[in-house]
């Protein structure tokens, strides 16, 4: 009898530990550390100077929770569809999908639930945040399906993701989104998507192609050329977009030009971190562990917020 309550006590241990190790391996398939990306929805709130409406916050909030929602479903589906080759890779054989430790079935019923009470909260803030949710999981589906195989299509088809959470953000308080802001975010997804594309090629080397079909079209030379190409038109883009008439009439003053150093800083930092310390391979990872970069978005996340809010005149 003993024997037998001890049989029953260790299986009852092996039941619990299972279970703990799924509700793990869920938290860990949501990545919660990847929801930075998604403040992209507060660019509109900040630029357009709602930041102090008690409406408008609580709107940008809830478009951030919606696509924390559909960004985590996107990660399911991704990582779902992925998990043969993500077993051939150094770093993403440990996600619990890819080693086994959550099964196919609860990511399907995971990443439904998730789409399901995305795109729900999405149109309860508005038509216009639901149909952006939308568009962003039918893009994700597309992705993940057929354009992450397409080369140069791969990282536009990601870019894209990042521009959709820009005009959410905007739909989401009502107001209009700037050309020009979209603009510049496309053109800094497309640098970390470049970036990130780089660093896997390295990393892999000879393996490269069997974790990433589209690899085989890419080298380290071509990609080089194409940040090249994109860190400038990032630069050049964003200068113009703060010396636009409607975004001095909108901010009161011609001085948010001057924060194009802190952009200009940040590109030059993240090119120092891939080309000389080899990172990349996840730009939020690199946020994360980069105190220089941390500071430098701060400050210019702070002259911005300072250049719009701050009560007197600065002058035109």
């Amino acid at each position: 009898m003993r024997q037998s309550a001890t049989a029953i006590e260790k299986s009852s241990q092996l039941s619990q530990g299972r279970v703990w190790g799924v509700l793990r391996g869920l938290v860990t398939t949501v990545r919660p550390t990847e929801w930075l990306k998604n403040t992209l929805v507060f660019a509109a709130i900040d630029f357009s100077g709602n930041l102090f409406s008690r409406s408008a916050d609580i709107h940008a909030g809830m478009v951030f929770v919606t696509w924390c929602l559909a960004a985590s479903g996107a990660y399911f589906l991704n990582d779902l569809l992925d998990r043969k080759t993500d077993q051939t890779h150094p770093l993403k054989c440990f996600r619990p999908i890819a080693s086994g430790l959550v099964s196919p079935t609860v990511a399907v019923l995971a990443l439904v639930a998730l789409f399901g009470v995305g795109i729900a909260l999405g149109f309860s803030v508005n038509r216009g945040v639901g149909e952006m949710v939308l568009a962003y999981i039918v893009l994700t589906c597309a992705y993940s399906v057929w354009f992450k195989h397409v080369i140069i299509l791969d990282v536009f088809v990601l870019a894209t993701g990042f521009v959709l959470r820009v005009i959410a953000g905007a739909e989401g308080i009502g107001v209009t989104f700037s050309s020009w802001l979209v603009l510049c975010t496309f053109l800094l997804a497309l640098f970390l998507g470049f970036g990130k594309r780089r660093h896997e090629l390295l990393l892999l080397d000879e393996a490269a192609m069997d974790h990433r079909r589209v690899l085989r079209d890419y080298s380290p030379h071509f990609l080089d050329m194409m940040m090249v190409v994109v860190t400038s038109a990032t630069v050049v883009c964003y200068a113009l977009y703060t010396l636009d008439a409607a975004t001095i009439a909108r901010f009161g003053t011609n001085r948010l030009v001057y924060t194009s150093v802190f952009v200009l800083y940040g590109i030059f930092r993240y090119l120092f971190l891939i080309y000389q310390k080899s990172a990349g391979g996840n730009p939020s990872a690199v946020l994360y562990k980069d105190l220089d970069l941390r500071i430098d978005i701060a400050l210019w996340v702070a002259s911005v917020l300072f250049l719009k809010y701050y009560p007197m005149q600065l002058g035109k």
